[in-house]
Order: C-alpha cells, then structure tokens, then sequence
C-alpha cells in the first residue's frame, strides 16, 4: 500500500510539474503548481517529515502561489505577445531533457548504493528544534539572501507594472501638487 501511494503521489507530483511548463495559462500554470506542491507535501509526509510537509503546504502553495498570482494579475499576462522560440532555446531544451533522461537512468540502473538510506530513530520533538536550528545557523546567510532576491523581484514587477499617466490626468496631478 505505502507503494502504490508513493507511485501516485510521485506522478501527481511530475504530471502537475509538467502542466506547469506546458500549460499556455499563467493562471492555469500557477494551479498545477499547487498540485505539484501539495503532492511534494504528501511525499513528505510519508517520510514522516511532518514539518517540511505543513512547511510545504504554507510556505509554498499557500504564500508564494499568492505571489505569483499577484504578478501575474499586476502584469496583465494576456497583452503580452507570443514570442517565438529561436532554434537556440530548442536546442538547449533537448539538451537539457537530454541530460535530465541521463540523471535519471543513472540513478535507478545503479545498485541502490546512492538510493539506500540509513533509517536514524530521533525524537519526532527534536525534527522543528534541528531544523530550526540548522535553518538560523549554519543557512542564515541563503535564507537572507533568497528573501532580498524575493523583495527585489516584487519591486521590479512593481516598476514595470506602473503605466504612465495619460496627459489629462497627469496634468491635473500636477495642478493639485502646486
């Protein structure tokens, strides 16, 4: 049973994923995005990873699919222009499926040495404390730097968000701030 469930939470996982990039919706594309967090979330769960899987749940789908939802809204998604995929951007996608195949066919025609885990009995109490304790330590520094990267994104989709004033309205705004 704990198979089965790992194999459909898994696809879940990567079908949602692919919708994701294929999907011509932004809208639609921020959606399968939810499913694919909530089935990484269900994946975790099954490795008794409690924590990252609410972490999963709240972090990701609920706070950072809001942002993204948020842009797409501000940007207005469907005024912008299809653009047309040079022989470049093909090239370098197979390439990079390509590789992708590779990776994982290398990993599951080994002899599990990479896959096998040790099983560790830890305290279900000490998973927040460590990992807490791990995030505000020893990551501190890309946790601070991932949140400046998140707030310099939001402010440059706020600068290009921004439309001039048309010249009726500019000009009564600026007879008021005289």
């Amino acid at each position: 049973m704990i198979d089965f469930l790992f194999y459909l939470f898994a696809v879940l996982t990567v079908v949602a994923a692919l919708l994701v990039v294929l999907s011509s919706n932004a809208v639609n594309s921020a959606m399968f995005m939810i499913v694919s967090f909530v089935g990484t979330a269900s994946l975790f769960v099954m490795l008794q990873a409690y924590f990252l899987a609410i972490l999963q749940v709240l972090v990701y789908a609920g706070a950072i699919i809001v942002l993204f939802l948020f842009i797409i809204m501000l940007l207005d998604v469907d005024r912008v222009e299809k653009r047309k995929s040079s022989k470049l951007s093909l090239v370098l996608s197979v390439l990079g499926l390509a590789l992708l195949v590779g990776g994982v066919l290398t990993l599951f025609s080994g002899d599990g040495g990479f896959l096998a885990v040790a099983q560790v009995e830890t305290p279900a109490a000490s998973y927040s404390r460590n990992f807490g304790y791990e995030l505000f330590t020893r990551y501190l520094l890309p946790v601070q730097v991932a949140g400046f990267l998140l707030l310099i994104a939001m402010i440059g989709v706020i600068k290009l968000s921004k439309r001039p004033l048309s010249p009726p309205l500019a000009e009564s705004v600026r007879a008021e701030s005289e």
